[in-house]
């Protein structure tokens, strides 16, 4: 396996996502989503692993609401690349496989 955990250092969810692996002593990859982002291809993998962009974007953050009025896809896309604090997380990747939020019920299938 290959894990790899994009959070945000203060988002409960994601210090959850650590504990669940490192409890289970799989080897995962940290990334602070804030500082380094997604790259398009990253981001391309996921929306296609969780069923598109809407379950990406972040209810709670300020500007969420803007993005409900962006036409295009693509628009939402540079936007969610340009502010990755608008992602919801943690977002965790094994390979193709792709999770946003919490959820150990997956993961445990990752085994």
């Amino acid at each position: 396996m290959n894990i790899q955990i994009y959070g945000k250092s203060k988002c409960f969810d994601t210090k959850k996502a650590q504990r669940w692996f490192q409890e289970r002593r799989i080897r995962f990859q940290l990334v602070d989503l804030p500082r380094k982002g997604l790259s398009p291809r990253e981001l391309q993998s996921v929306k296609a692993a969780v069923g598109g962009l809407d379950a990406l974007v972040d209810p709670k953050a300020p500007e969420a609401a803007t993005l409900r009025y962006l036409a295009q896809d693509s628009q939402k896309e540079e936007r969610l690349l340009e502010d990755p604090s608008l992602l919801r997380t943690p977002i965790v990747r094994n390979g193709r496989q792709a999770t946003v939020g919490y959820c150990p019920e997956v993961w445990s299938t990752w085994e």
